[in-house]
């Protein structure tokens, strides 16, 4: 148990990040599989509505810390190829 003020609040406040981030982290993942569902469909507007959704969603959980920024560029990358396959 925190024994100061300071640390009383401080877990106080990790809780609700912690929820937050949750919260944050489940909505990415239900994203990225609307991604990867479109993509198997072949449906082109729907899976570019969806990329464009999951890369907004990454971007704000980037910028609330939820995620590291390089770890987002990666995700975008990989639903870059589903969406825009190679011109061969």
């Amino acid at each position: 148990m925190a024994n100061t003020k300071s640390a009383i609040k401080a877990a106080r406040k990790s809780l609700r990040n912690a929820a937050r981030n949750q919260a944050t982290k489940t909505r990415l993942k239900s994203l990225a599989k609307a991604v990867a569902a479109a993509a198997k469909a072949n449906d082109a507007e729907k899976s570019r509505a969806a990329a464009i959704a999951y890369s907004s969603a990454l971007d704000r959980a980037v910028k609330s810390d939820v995620i590291h920024r390089n770890s987002a560029s990666n995700h975008k990358a990989q639903i870059a190829k589903y969406i825009f396959p190679a011109k061969k």
